[in-house]
């Protein structure tokens, strides 16, 4: 027996068409040919129509509406896809933006606070810096209590904490030094330390419900918020905007995505979760 070919069973041998000199074809084998040189001729301009339909015959796809602005509060910008290109473990050391900022904010204790980036993770530390910067210094942040005021610093010895971007190793390494579980996916805070995890920057989370920007816009007041003292918040009820202190990572629960901690110039917060 002839071993099968491992990509399948071998064709069978196409018939010849050889004929003996001075034989010739049949009416019948005529026309078998003459039908088959009209149906290759109707699959050739079959297949010429589809590439031109292919090719600009067809009308474009509609694109996909953007996401409405403002949802739940979160901020005005128009919805963006999220880049997915990032890796999931750097050099384990950091580079710091350069330069301080302004203080910002009306009275209240100074909280300082510097801004670093992970090496080997593709991101600029200053474009962080100034994200989180137009973060920590909108007035519907901390800084909109009256009560507290704030200012990026370069020098480690004057930073009261630092913001970290860190990959998801590195910031699961670092959160565990502190007894906590991140499992590679969410950002965390310790004392002194707040530690942004990569993948949500990069990514928000499945079914936010809101513009990247809005996600990193709450993971940067949630994170500073647990530095500042405040605790989790639960959701008030569905539809209504969720806490900036509610675990907006691990779902809305009803709510609405919302990045900030006052709106309408008042202190937004839901119940206290145990």
């Amino acid at each position: 027996m002839t071993p099968l070919s491992p990509y399948g069973p071998p064709e069978p041998p196409e018939r010849s068409t050889y004929r003996v000199p001075g034989e010739r074809p049949t009416l019948m084998r005529m026309r078998r040919r003459r039908r088959r040189s009209v149906l290759l001729g109707l699959l050739v301009l079959a297949a010429a129509g589809g590439m031109m339909v292919g090719r600009g015959g067809e009308p474009p796809a509609e694109s996909p509406a953007p996401t409405q602005g403002r949802m739940g509060h979160g901020g005005g910008v128009d919805a963006q896809p999220a880049p997915t290109s990032y890796p999931s473990v750097g050099a384990g050391r950091f580079t710091g933006a350069d330069g301080d900022t302004p203080v910002y904010g009306e009275d209240g204790p100074l909280r300082r606070y510097r801004v670093t980036v992970e090496r080997g993770t593709g991101q600029d530390a200053h474009a962080f810096a100034a994200a989180v910067d137009s973060v920590l210094t909108d007035p519907r942040s901390w800084i909109a209590s009256g009560e507290l005021r704030v200012q990026r610093v370069a020098d480690v010895g004057t930073a009261d904490f630092t913001i970290y971007l860190a990959t998801p190793v590195t910031s699961e390494r670092m959160c565990a030094e502190g007894g906590l579980t991140t499992e590679r996916y969410t950002s965390c805070r310790l004392p002194g330390q707040v530690i942004i995890n990569l993948a949500r920057w990069m990514e928000a989370v499945p079914d936010y419900g809101a513009p990247l920007d809005t996600y990193r816009t709450y993971v940067v007041n949630h994170e500073v918020g647990h530095e500042f003292g405040f605790e989790h918040e639960a959701c008030p009820g569905p539809g209504e905007p969720a806490p900036v202190m509610q675990q907006q990572t691990y779902g809305l629960q009803g709510c609405v995505a919302n990045a900030w901690p006052y709106l309408d110039g008042r202190r937004y917060a839901g119940d206290i979760v145990p």
